[in-house]
């Protein structure tokens, strides 16, 4: 496995090669940087690593500062003494987020989380595994709605419990029982609304998992499915997708 170091410590460094010299995994150093700007030279002129440690605070900067000129493919490791950027280190390939001194035991659980992600030995084409993470983040977390005149109005994707087409439009219903029209297509909203979240029921139903109040089995193998909310027809599961629907619930 191919490794990249920033890092802008001496003693942290010699602290991360020493724990890694320790794991059982085969590992090469093929580069050690301590700054923002060498940083970037060094990924824009070199293949990409296998895996990156890096350190938050730099000699130049914060190492989030690379990802504005270059992407990073591979999966990142942070490493710092400071434990207030981690949500931020998750949004950006990060598999683990180890604070200094880095322990033999933290270093363990993050080379196993990376295996274990891949579902190969580290060290392989970590391409896929970092196209997944990225597309979660790029599902819709918010809307702006049309209103009257040139109101719009903003409407967060956790309150919206379903989207159904009625009269042509396509409507959402949010958890305090308000109703807003939507322009784009039932089919666009169901690829723009994270599927862990979201569940396309029949041609005319998008039901969000908060919003199901319970489920009846029906004749022929399909289901009802009632919701927390009114909305215009009965809901109905096919027999095809009822299998489907119970593994996503």
């Amino acid at each position: 496995m191919k490794v990249l170091i920033i890092e802008d410590e001496n003693a942290a460094a010699r602290n991360l090669k020493a724990v890694l010299a320790e794991m059982p995994e085969s590992t090469e150093i093929v580069g050690e940087i301590d700054s923002v700007s060498d940083s970037v030279s060094w990924l824009k002129t070199h293949p990409m690593p296998d895996l990156v440690f890096m350190d938050i605070h730099l000699a130049d900067g914060s190492a989030f500062e690379i990802f504005d000129h270059i992407e990073i493919t591979c999966p990142i490791i942070f490493t710092t003494a400071y434990d207030e950027y981690a949500l931020r280190a998750f949004k950006v390939n990060s598999i683990a987020y180890l604070l200094k001194p880095i322990s033999h035991d933290d270093m363990r659980q993050a080379l196993d989380k990376l295996s274990a992600l891949s579902g190969s030995p580290a060290g392989n084409d970590f391409t896929r595994l970092m196209q997944e993470l990225k597309r979660s983040e790029s599902y819709r977390t918010h809307f702006l709605i049309p209103d009257t005149g040139d109101r719009l109005i903003p409407l967060s994707v956790e309150h919206i419990l379903c989207f159904y087409i009625n009269d042509g439009s396509v409507k959402a219903v949010d958890d305090k029982k308000r109703v807003f029209t939507f322009p784009q297509s039932l089919d666009e909203m169901t690829e723009q609304l994270d599927p862990r979240r979201f569940f396309r029921a029949n041609r005319q139903y998008l039901i969000a998992k908060d919003a199901i109040e319970d489920v009846h089995l029906w004749f022929n193998g399909r289901l009802i499915v009632n919701l927390k909310v009114p909305v215009p027809d009965r809901i109905v599961i096919s027999k095809a997708k009822a299998h489907e629907f119970k593994e996503w619930f």
